[in-house]
């Protein structure tokens, strides 16, 4: 299952996705929450704290703005750009995914 949560700034979107991340890894589900916005908060509303979430905003600037090479799959995403959030989840800070993989 893929869920993405779009909206006006302001709307709640980060709460909304924190709230249903968490909410599906208690329940037993796999979950990856992945922030691609502009001013990236989902580290602290995951409850990843502060300094991680700074670590995983840095990380994505660097790839914007230098010549380091975007990951090439989920697995790379994760190990390279992500973090263990609180109830499970896997969070990363990111940009865009290049070339997806199927599925």
């Amino acid at each position: 299952m893929k869920i993405a949560v779009v909206g006006k700034g302001g709307s709640g979107k980060t709460t909304t996705s924190a709230v249903l991340a968490r909410g599906l890894a208690r329940h037993g589900h796999r979950v990856v929450a992945l922030d691609c916005d502009t001013n990236p908060n989902l580290g602290l509303s995951l409850g990843v704290g502060d300094r991680e979430t700074q670590r995983l905003v840095t990380l994505r600037e660097q790839v914007g703005e230098s010549d380091t090479e975007h990951a090439v799959s989920w697995a790379e995403i994760l190990d390279t750009y992500g973090t263990d959030a609180p109830d499970g989840v896997r969070l990363s800070v990111i940009t865009r995914i290049e070339n997806p993989e199927p599925g």
